[in-house]
């Protein structure tokens, strides 16, 4: 029997060639990867609707939405994440190829696997993004969002929809 072999730690520019050739997506969290399940038709089509909704509202301003398949970079934390969808608004963004850093909002779809870490650690990544203005968590089961937002004093306050309208402050829309 063979000695178990350490795991090898990626820095994030090894993550993006190894990533590029791998047939599934894996998230990076300090050198360690994370394969990423598949999603299923209910969040798909939440994400798509969401998606769709940023991208008609942000036409013709200098911000863009962007979905499932581009990642978000942590540099703060050591960490890449393929959020279900985000918007950016800065230039340096839009000129990326691989991955965005500076993004206003981010919204993730919760699901049994993920809800736990999308609320914890998950959260206390995206926090460390000075560009982040609003996360939100979207939870399709209890037909809810709750949606923290940055204030003028650096803290996260949480506004939660369970029924009516969504707000989206940091991008002037509201679903």
């Amino acid at each position: 029997m063979g000695m178990p072999q350490a795991a090898v730690a990626f820095s994030f520019e090894d993550y993006l060639d190894w990533e590029d050739e791998q047939l599934e997506k894996h998230e990076l969290v300090r050198g360690e990867t994370f394969a990423m399940a598949g999603a299923r038709r209910v969040h798909v089509t939440v994400s798509g609707n969401l998606f769709a909704a940023l991208k008609n509202h942000l036409r013709g301003s200098s911000c863009r939405a962007y979905i499932a398949d581009m990642k978000l970079r942590v540099k703060q934390a050591d960490a890449a994440f393929y959020p279900d969808v985000m918007v950016t608004c800065n230039p340096r963004d839009h000129a990326a190829d691989q991955f965005l850093s500076h993004p206003v909002l981010v919204v993730e779809i919760l699901s049994d696997s993920t809800a736990a870490y999308d609320r914890g650690d998950k959260f206390a990544d995206y926090r460390k993004l000075p560009s982040l203005q609003e996360y939100a968590m979207v939870d399709i089961e209890a037909r809810r969002v709750e949606c923290f937002r940055r204030n003028a004093e650096n803290h996260w306050v949480l506004y939660d929809y369970a029924e009516g309208d969504c707000h989206f402050a940091s991008v002037s829309l509201s679903l």
